[in-house]
């Protein structure tokens, strides 16, 4: 009788780790940052239909990064359990820290028992309201949580651009004046990155109820190039339901513009 093949433990969460460290490093990264009106997320994404960041509720959004297929189905449960809560109780009761808390149960749940760890780094993020700050939370891919209060950067590189977006920081700049400093960080000294690179939403106060708003190409190039006008909240808020494209999408091209399903 032949033994098992016996591997330590600790190996196997450190292999697990490795997996899943290797293919959020392969994506695109993306940064949210508090100005002063709300929360800004700026992601690297050439794609026009597989969105990496979307609106999860009223004042709450959700980003990811790595396995477009897996982030995506987060983000639908997520807007499912918000939807349902609301109904169930008010709208007031749907908060983005008992979204993450679930979120990372099940992410912690999957690295330890699944064999296949998922691929991604999400983040959810709430507009605050009554005198209650911003909240951004910021979740890997074995459920650790890390609630930040100015910005946060996910996916590969994040380090770097963490330092570059740190040494401008400043939670008293406007909109468009908080755009192109977060993407002069995330492009970096050696590269340019134009709307047709970006994904960006905010998060604003000026917006009313439903928080969220996409900031489209046109727009994009307008304030990239200086030559917006003051930036306010207008046009309206994006359909949480339109904003991302459906699960069934994630075997076709990925966020990065690859087959990959990466982004």
């Amino acid at each position: 009788m032949t033994m098992p093949f016996y591997v330590a433990p600790e190996q196997v969460m450190k292999d697990r780790a490795e997996y899943a460290q290797k293919g959020i490093a392969r994506g695109r990264s993306l940064v949210a940052t508090v100005y002063a009106e709300g929360v800004l997320i700026v992601a690297e994404n050439p794609s026009r239909s597989l969105h990496k960041i979307s609106e999860i509720y009223d004042r709450i959004a959700f980003a990811g990064v790595g396995k477009y297929n897996e982030y995506d189905q987060l983000r639908v449960a997520g807007v499912r359990h918000a939807d349902t809560k609301g109904y169930a109780f008010s709208r007031e009761d749907v908060d983005a820290r008992s979204l993450a808390n679930l979120y990372a149960q099940f992410l912690g749940n999957v690295f330890t028992h699944e064999m296949k760890p998922l691929e991604v780094e999400i983040l959810v993020a709430e507009l605050g309201s009554g005198g209650r700050p911003d909240q951004l939370y910021h979740i890997a891919y074995e459920g650790t949580i890390t609630d930040e209060d100015r910005f946060t950067v996910l996916g590969g590189d994040a380090e770097s651009i963490a330092e570059r977006v740190g040494a401008g920081w400043s939670g008293e700049r406007d909109r468009n004046e908080a755009i192109r400093e977060t993407v002069r960080a995330l492009a970096g000294p050696d590269r340019k990155l134009g709307p047709g690179d970006l994904e960006v939403a905010v998060l604003s106060r000026e917006n009313g109820r439903r928080a969220f708003r996409r900031i489209t190409n046109g727009e994009l190039q307008s304030v990239l190039e200086g030559t917006a006008g003051p930036a306010g909240g207008g046009g309206g808020a994006t359909s949480r339901r339109s904003g991302s494209a459906p699960a069934r999408g994630a075997s076709g091209r990925d966020a990065s513009g690859s087959g990959s399903s990466r982004g």
